[in-house]
């Protein structure tokens, strides 16, 4: 139960972002679906015991393929759907706290948090890459120049 609530108050958020940033109508609730789709597929990922970036890295990967399937479906640009996907993922608080480590003088405490902070920033950079190579596998073979011909 608590999942679920946490799945619709995740769309709920990513709704209201696409709001605040003038996403279009037609594909608001789809980019709020795919963040609630990205967050579930992060709590799967730590309730199978993987780690907190791997985890990362399967959701990311999995906002990137949904994002580009049904961007090249609904003709839009796939960051429109790619950004609300991928927002649930960001370690925000984790920068807070990095900073408010070092503020109060807890360097130790603040480097780890930072080191964690970079490691999921980079677990969300490898899913978006990880998507993109999956659907551009193959585009342009027939154009490039073969030897001998």
């Amino acid at each position: 139960m608590q999942l679920i609530t946490e799945i619709l108050l995740t769309i709920l958020a990513i709704v209201g972002f696409g709001i605040l940033f003038s996403v279009p109508r037609r594909v608001l609730f789809i980019g709020g679906a795919i963040g609630g789709w990205t967050w579930f597929a992060l709590q799967m990922g730590l309730e199978a015991g993987v780690t907190n970036v791997v985890s990362t890295v399967i959701a990311s990967f999995t906002a990137a393929s949904i994002s580009h399937f049904l961007a090249k479906r609904l003709q839009i640009p796939v960051t429109t759907l790619s950004i609300p996907g991928i927002l649930p993922l960001v370690p925000g608080s984790l920068a807070y706290f990095t900073m408010l480590d070092f503020v109060e003088g807890d360097y130790l405490g603040g480097l780890e948090n930072g080191v964690q902070t970079m490691l999921q920033a980079g677990a969300i950079a490898a899913g978006l890459v990880l998507g993109l190579a999956v659907f551009s596998f193959g585009v342009g073979r027939g154009n490039r120049y073969e030897a001998g011909s």
